[in-house]
């Protein structure tokens, strides 16, 4: 895959390093795609390149390389751990860089997943627009069938929308493009068989948008293998809270998994390795 080079050096530019990017998914990709080793665990384009450039394959080349089956939540937060304010206000907890980084995180997936209370909260349209790429398919944890038919992933048509609810949950009235997968029981929605369901139509590399409650569940099920948290310098005071999960007594136990730091903006990115800290 070709792009346009950076006019005055030659070099391979954001643009054209995000195209090839998006077609990564194995090492020999990658050297096809003119990403050389680094020497340091990492890769670098073979040629010239911009910083902007250079920052994208740094940033983004581990999830390309993450495999077939590789689940990775995200979440934006306050400085104090909100996701919204008191009234479930989120209209932006995050700068403008970070919603460039959510939609190329959604274009790296097959499926970007959300509860029903973000659904219903903050009605998201779950799709790629800030960056270049293919929209994911947008699935709806919805046990009791609540969330609104007039939703915008119910009636928008702008991409498939998978509706999972119980095995009760009326499904009347929503949209053409809109599959419904009933779950014969709760337990069905714990998060591994969820994802095992969502691989075996295909849809393996699974995005956990949110919200909390639901990147939480995963997280405490050990089912996600990375975790991206985005931290903004505001203080909220109190509000919607971000990860919440049960811990532990003794901070020598804390879950300290390998992370990388980037900034975006004014906000910092935190990436969390978990499988790595799984396996350690």
């Amino acid at each position: 895959m070709t792009g346009a080079p950076d006019a005055a050096h030659g070099a391979v530019d954001a643009t054209t390093a995000w195209e090839r990017l998006l077609s990564i998914r194995t090492a020999d990709r990658a050297v096809a795609s003119g990403l050389v080793p680094d020497g340091a665990g990492g890769a670098r384009w073979a040629g010239a390149a911009t910083p902007e450039a250079v920052w994208l394959a740094e940033r983004y080349l581990p999830l390309c390389l993450a495999g077939p089956r590789v689940a990775f939540g995200q979440l934006g937060q306050s400085l104090d751990g909100f996701i919204a304010t008191r009234t479930g206000d989120a209209d932006y907890v995050t700068g403008e860089e970070d919603r460039r980084h959510l939609h190329r995180l959604r274009a790296l997936a097959d499926a970007v997943l959300v509860g029903a209370g973000t659904a219903v909260a903050d009605d998201p349209r779950l799709t790629v627009r800030a960056c270049a790429g293919r929209d994911p398919v947008r699935v709806v944890l919805d046990p009791r069938g609540r969330v609104p038919r007039h939703r915008q992933v119910f009636t928008d048509g702008a991409a498939p929308t998978l509706w999972v609810v119980g095995p009760d949950a009326a499904t009347d009235g929503v949209g053409d493009g809109v599959e419904v997968l009933a779950l014969p029981d709760t337990a069905a929605f714990a998060p591994q068989r969820l994802l095992a369901a969502l691989a075996a139509r295909g849809l393996g590399r699974v995005l956990i948008e949110g919200g909390g409650v639901t990147v939480s569940r995963f997280l405490r099920a050990r089912a996600l293998d990375r975790l991206y948290v985005t931290v903004a310098p505001v203080l909220l005071g109190d509000g919607v809270p971000g990860l919440r999960f049960p811990g532990t007594p003794v901070m020598r136990d804390a879950l300290r998994p390998p992370l990388r730091r980037a900034l975006l903006g004014e906000d910092t990115l935190f990436e969390l390795d978990l499988r790595t800290a799984a396996g350690s």
